[in-house]
């Protein structure tokens, strides 16, 4: 062994020599060896290292275009239903006015149908005592012309009977007048029926129309419903996977939104302050869910649910005990100066250095929450300031008691940190 190491790294001699002397170093054949193996070494867990790092980049980098592209994709799909439950509430509100319309003009005709009743009733009655009367006129025309008959045949009648037969003459033309006036009647009686049937079949057309349109608006009804339901689920779970209570923080959300233009409110169809009917209760339950899901929505920008960093990073250490202490964030780590974003709206409350956390900046948000970015490099926002979610506060640094670059990620509720993760996570299923 010795000889066939010996003759692979046979024994060198480097010589040095000075002004007043020379001296010189053996090299060993096992000295050289282990040189070589140590350079061996360094060189493979660079690569290694290298080799992990570009994989860490890589996977970062498309977990980051796949958020993106899922958020860009739900934001579509809010944007669609909106423009989509707009225009259904605007063609179900036309509809409706539509239908009272026509139930107004049905309502009229019916009035008008009613009163064309009454004046037929009115004038079989009077008909019928035009045709007694005229019964007993004709009778006494007929015994009137039997007693002229009889007067003539006499050839001896005098003023009297001259005088009756002028009276039984004007009864005669009364007659007449009176079978004419019938006549007259009767045909107004058939034209009154005539359009009493004519407003029955426009009345019985427009209840059809009616229950026509109210199937399409159960139809747009049940779609909506539909809608509403998947979209707002994947929202409510969010906000519960995160610990938070999704009553109160709706109701925190509609007090900060209570005035004229904030979440929508109940509407009503009828004028006569009378209860909603069943499409009314429909649209207003519609209306209750889109107000949760803007809720919701509002919520989720004021609730740290984004990434402080955008670029490409990697986690170093997470959220829970480490080296015998508690480590109360997340470590993201990244090159020197890559910029750190507010993961929620808010108003910066520090913006300095602080033991330990050297340059840091705190952030107070809705609900109790609080987040913190230390150990940056450079600060750009300043205390009072309010920023927006994804707005650039910082670039990433190794200020203050740190091992390297990277940043150090805190979220507290009421004071008590919680684990970052949790918010970024429960976003995941939605954005």
């Amino acid at each position: 062994m010795g000889a066939a190491l010996a003759r692979a790294f046979p024994e060198k001699r480097l010589f040095l020599r000075s002004n007043t002397e020379t001296r010189y170093v053996r090299l060993s054949p096992a000295t050289q060896v282990m040189t070589v193996s140590g350079i061996a070494v360094v060189v493979g867990w660079t690569i290694i290292a290298s080799s992990v790092l570009l994989m860490d980049s890589i996977g970062s980098g498309h977990e980051r275009d796949q958020a993106q592209r899922e958020q860009q994709l739900y934001q579509d799909r809010l944007n669609a239903m909106s423009d989509q439950r707009d225009a259904a509430l605007a063609e179900a509100a036309a509809a409706h006015e539509r239908f009272n319309a026509a139930l107004r003009q049905v309502s009229t005709m019916q009035s008008q149908l009613l009163d064309s009743e009454t004046r037929l009733t009115e004038l079989e009655r009077g008909m019928d005592v035009t045709y007694g009367k005229l019964r007993d006129a004709v009778l006494a025309r007929d015994a009137a012309r039997q007693e002229v008959a009889q007067l003539n045949d006499s050839l001896n009648g005098d003023g009297s009977e001259m005088a009756e037969l002028a009276r039984l003459g004007d009864m005669e033309k009364t007659v007449d007048l009176l079978a004419g006036a019938l006549t007259a009647a009767s045909g107004q009686r058939d034209s009154m029926m005539i359009e009493a049937q004519e407003a029955e079949d426009f009345a019985e057309e427009m209840i059809f129309e009616a229950k026509l349109k109210q199937a399409r608006n159960d139809k747009i009804f049940n779609q909506l419903e539909d809608a509403l339901t998947i979209s707002v689920s994947p929202l409510d779970k969010m906000f519960r996977s995160a610990g938070l209570n999704t009553e109160n923080l709706l109701d925190q959300v509609r007090r900060g939104y209570s005035g004229q233009g904030g979440p929508l409110t109940p509407m009503s169809f009828s004028t006569k302050g009378s209860e909603p009917d069943a499409d009314g209760l429909r649209a207003n339950g519609i209306l209750e869910k889109l107000d949760r899901m803007n809720l919701y929505r509002i919520a989720a920008q004021k609730a740290p649910f984004a990434l402080p960093v955008k670029s490409s990073f990697r986690f170093t250490s997470g959220f829970g005990p480490r080296w015998g202490r508690m480590h109360n964030g997340t470590d993201f780590a990244a090159s020197h100066g890559t910029p750190i974003h507010s993961t929620a709206d808010g108003v910066v409350t520090h913006a300095g250095r602080q033991s330990g956390y050297g340059i840091l900046v705190k952030i107070k948000h809705e609900f109790g929450i609080e987040t913190r970015y230390a150990h940056l490099s450079r600060l750009h926002v300043k205390v009072g300031q309010r920023v927006s979610r994804g707005e650039r506060i910082g670039d990433m640094g190794n200020t203050g008691r740190s091992t390297g670059t990277h940043l150090h990620y805190e979220v507290r509720v009421g004071g008590r940190p919680v684990n970052p993760m949790t918010y970024i996570k429960a976003a995941q299923d939605v954005f």
